[in-house]
């Protein structure tokens, strides 16, 4: 047990409280930014943006470029849903939906290029060396593609985040970062109920 308790408490024992309270606001938003998604509730993108500049800071302290990149990413992308979700055509605001062939193959044509863009950064600060660094490529192209499909209130977009939070989990225990890790054991569960809610909102 105090084995368990050293690893999730060891990398925090050289950080600052500021350092600390600013990582548990980040993942207490991300959470709640989460819940509003799943509701449905156009609060899951000022909650989101907060949270996503908050790890903006707290990854480049980390030094995990790849994160940096995500969170710059998830703040100009909550900007774009904030619009995309309050916009009213004919009247009407968009609704879920299940992505098209077309969705999808944008959402590949993020994945594909993100991950190509974070291996040139991290080649560019000579920091391909790490077993993190791989899942870190992988998880930014899903979470890209995720964040897109979610803007536009496409159902598909849960699943990219169950499959990306699966990996993440694991990762940021590895990378340090224990009250990230438990935010997205969070997220999954969430992620999932997410899914069954839009499911049967979309099946009405």
């Amino acid at each position: 047990m105090n084995d368990i308790i050293d690893f999730f408490v060891a990398p925090y024992t050289t950080a600052t409280a500021f350092d600390i309270t600013l990582e548990v606001l980040a993942v207490l938003l991300g959470i709640l930014s989460v819940w509003y998604a799943k509701k449905e509730n156009i609060l899951v993108f000022p909650t989101g943006i907060i949270s996503t500049i908050l790890y903006v800071y707290i990854c480049f302290k980390f030094v995990l470029y790849g994160d940096v990149i995500i969170n710059i990413y998830y703040t100009m992308m909550s900007l774009y849903g904030w619009f995309m979700w309050q916009r009213k055509i004919k009247g009407k605001t968009i609704a879920i939906a299940q992505s098209t062939t077309k969705d999808m193959m944008w959402a590949l044509v993020i994945f594909v290029s993100t991950a190509a863009f974070v291996v040139l950064v991290y080649l560019y600060f000579d920091r391909f060396n790490r077993i993190t660094d791989y899942f870190d490529t992988f998880t930014t192209g899903v979470f890209f593609a995720a964040m897109w499909l979610m803007a536009n209130k496409k159902i598909e977009h849960w699943l990219f985040w169950i499959v990306g939070n699966l990996i993440s989990i694991p990762l940021y225990f590895v990378k340090g970062l224990g009250f990230s890790g438990l935010q997205f054991t969070v997220f999954l569960m969430l992620a999932i109920q997410g899914y069954f809610e839009w499911k049967k909102h979309l099946n009405k």
